[in-house]
């Protein structure tokens, strides 16, 4: 644990200097394939047909180009960033409180767009978002984006609940019952943006511009919140899986979730919906950035260009329940329908507050915000009980 709380302290205070940062030249070209492509994602991320035969992105680029696909699952942007340290990986699709620390620790390289032919169908709002875009070079490319939802039990809330308070505040729920020990938390730092944009709707007065730029009476605001729902949470969730199992078997009724539970449980027909409360929600644009001294360049700058094809868009967003990162998926895709873009939310990015990594220097804020690797150390504390 000392270890990860020092690489953390590094790369934050790398941060302030993430102008600097700058990983090896870009291919000029792209060769033929190594044979093989290592890639680190989040669930459901990359599939290959084994959990349901219709969602197999991996197969047919693994004929056409000769890379075999290895996929390491990660549940956290922590885990990710610990990986990435350790070597060894090609690709990895890091959210937006990950990339810049992979940035600034110099663990990832620019992105020559011109290899990426399919660079120019990429959604305007995200071409050049700053959580992958450093002094002018991109660092990645695009891959999905979605909010953290609210999920919850359909037979205990008739309605969908309002506010975030359910997950927050000690609450008799519309069955009668208390919310006490039936509610989850995020297991990761990251969650303290969960908090501060509850307190923005509600404590307008600590005058919290965005919850990942928060000053030491606004960041002490959002401990004491959090410190409540600990008295309120069963379990803190960090892998998917285990989190909906809670929903069906563990009498979990609320909680921050991803889109992609709230499928895997509507698919199994239990009694799950989600919604997104009128405080708003965080949320995470993906970025898919190639490690540095990438081992097998080709094959990743392949899986770039085939990440951004329609069909491949359409297919993740459907099974995600998250939303293309090229508009052209939103029509056409047996998968996601031409429904589904509007279901899963493509008009509502400029209500979604997305990850980003919390850094000293920040413009709301004057400057003086607490940075990441506190909110590393005082999140296990509140796990902790401290």
């Amino acid at each position: 644990m000392n270890s990860f709380l020092k690489s953390c302290t590094a790369l934050t205070i790398a941060l302030t200097f993430a102008g600097q940062a700058v990983a090896q030249e870009a291919l000029k070209e792209v060769g033929k394939g190594e044979g093989q492509l290592n890639i680190i994602a989040w669930p459901g991320y990359i599939e290959r047909g084994e959990t349901d035969k219709a969602y197999d992105w991996v197969s047919d680029f693994e004929k056409k180009t000769g890379c075999k696909v290895n996929v390491k699952t990660a549940n956290t942007s922590d885990e990710m960033v610990s990986l990435m340290n350790e070597g060894g990986f090609d690709l990895v699709t890091a959210s937006g409180d990950a990339s810049l620390r992979l940035v600034a620790g110099k663990r990832v390289q620019p992105i020559n767009t011109d290899l990426v032919p399919s660079w120019k169908t990429v959604d305007e709002r995200l071409k050049d978002a700053p959580w992958f875009t450093v002094d002018g070079k991109h660092y990645g490319v695009p891959y999905q984006w979605g909010p953290n939802v609210l999920m919850y039990n359909s037979n205990v809330f008739k309605e969908a609940p309002k506010s975030w308070n359910v997950v927050f505040e000690e609450q008799t729920l519309p069955d009668g019952k208390s919310n006490k020990g039936r509610v989850q938390a995020y297991d990761g730092p990251i969650h303290i943006a969960d908090a501060a944009n509850y307190l923005m709707a509600h404590k307008p007065d600590l005058g919290i511009k965005s919850p990942y730029e928060l000053n030491e009476d606004q960041y002490k605001a959002a401990l004491d919140l959090l410190r409540v729902q600990r008295t309120l949470v069963g379990r803190y969730w960090h892998d998917a899986a285990i989190q909906v199992d809670d929903f069906r078997n563990e009498g979990v009724v609320a909680s921050g979730s991803w889109p992609f539970q709230v499928n895997t449980l509507v698919a199994a027909k239990q009694p799950v919906a989600s919604t997104i409360p009128e405080e708003g929600a965080t949320g995470w644009a993906d970025t898919t950035m190639m490690e540095a001294d990438a081992a097998n360049p080709n094959c990743a700058y392949m899986w770039l260009e085939h990440s951004l094809s329609p069909k491949v868009q359409g297919d993740v967003s459907a099974w995600f329940g998250s939303l293309p990162v090229v508009p052209a998926a939103c029509k056409g895709n047996e998968l996601l329908t031409d429904e589904g873009c509007k279901t899963n939310g493509f008009d509502q990015f400029e209500k979604i507050k997305f990850w980003r990594t919390p850094t000293s220097k920040c413009a709301s804020q004057n400057d003086q915000c607490v940075p990441y690797y506190r909110w590393v150390s005082d999140y296990i504390g509140v796990i902790g009980g401290r």
